[in-house]
């Protein structure tokens, strides 16, 4: 009786696992949005802030823009971008209008550009964690994904990165 149980319990688990690594989609009827590649990070251990990085896809008719992020694992989550100054220097700033994505077209979140930035952590992320990150289309709606915590990345590492070099 146990044996079948496991059995049943390992077959059931085998079938979840390509539905947990697979890109995550909104909606089936108008914008279809795609996440894939997400991972998140802080520059220490005793870091307050943290950002997440994914790859976003509209493989649907219409335009949708990324409006809002939230997660449990930080008190404010903004949409933010890396913008020149006059003098120039590189400065951090919140995108309140969100991040636009084209149908049928790709928008990167990556560092040094377009992120989640995540400030008042409410705890230590760590590499190996993962975090639950709500997404929000205005068009697709919300997007909920478990995205890995991974400060062993590299910059220029990833599929992001990769799209983005033109591969």
């Amino acid at each position: 009786m146990t044996t079948d149980i496991l059995m049943r319990a390992a077959a059931a688990a085998a079938l979840a696992l390509p539905l947990a690594t697979a890109p995550l989609a909104a909606q089936e009827n108008g914008p279809t949005v795609h996440v894939r590649d997400a991972y998140a990070r802080v520059a220490t251990p005793m870091s307050r802030s943290g950002a997440a990085f994914m790859v976003i896809e509209n493989t649907g008719e219409a335009d949708d823009r990324l409006i809002a992020a939230d997660t449990d694992a930080a008190e404010v989550v903004e949409l933010h971008t890396h913008i020149e100054s006059d003098d120039g220097v590189m400065q951090m700033v919140e995108v309140e209008e969100g991040f636009s994505i084209p149908a049928g077209e790709t928008h990167i979140l990556a560092r040094g550009g377009d992120h989640v930035m995540m400030m008042g952590l409410t705890r230590r992320l760590e590499h190996g964690d993962a975090i639950t990150l709500t997404l929000t289309f205005d068009e697709a709606g919300e997007v909920t994904l478990e995205v890995p915590v991974d400060l062993e990345r590299m910059p220029g590492q990833g599929e992001g990165m990769q799209q983005r070099h033109g591969n």
